[in-house]
């Protein structure tokens, strides 16, 4: 697996140093965008930086965090290369893999508990793409 990227703004910032410990401890290499701490900053000074890392094929897949999940979804999305899906329980993170194969997961860090956020990473990080039907439906997905 490639280092997984990893960004937040100020509202996800606690739970993307949670995350990371998560991963140290799973012997998942990964590599931060920012921010680096709790201070007011906006989410897509992050998400870019991390989505053109993702468009390079210099790390996959993503995390993206803020407070609603909202802002920094609409940011990464606007990346031809990114499929990003917010999810808040594992269902949603493994059904974003397997019919949309989403290539980052977004979490809601003010909706989301540290270990339910936990359990949403590993069900996106172990599901994988089902193809079949799911792959006519993500061609039709336009690029600019």
């Amino acid at each position: 697996m490639k280092k997984i990227g990893i960004c937040s703004d100020h509202a996800g910032y606690e739970l993307k140093e949670y995350l990371k410990q998560v991963m140290d401890e799973k012997g998942i290499s990964w590599q931060d965008f920012g921010t680096n701490s709790t201070e007011s900053t906006d989410y897509p000074d992050y998400a870019h930086p991390m989505a053109n890392a993702i468009e390079a094929g210099e790390v996959y897949p993503g995390i993206g965090i803020c407070g609603s999940g909202n802002g920094i979804a609409m940011t990464l999305n606007k990346h031809q290369g990114v499929r990003a899906a917010i999810s808040w329980e594992p269902e949603l993170a493994r059904l974003g893999r397997a019919h949309n194969d989403a290539n980052v997961l977004v979490l809601p860090a003010r909706f989301i508990s540290n270990e339910e956020a936990k359990k949403v990473l590993e069900a996106f990080l172990s599901t994988p793409f089902d193809g079949g039907r799911h792959e006519k439906r993500i061609c039709k997905i336009p690029v600019r």
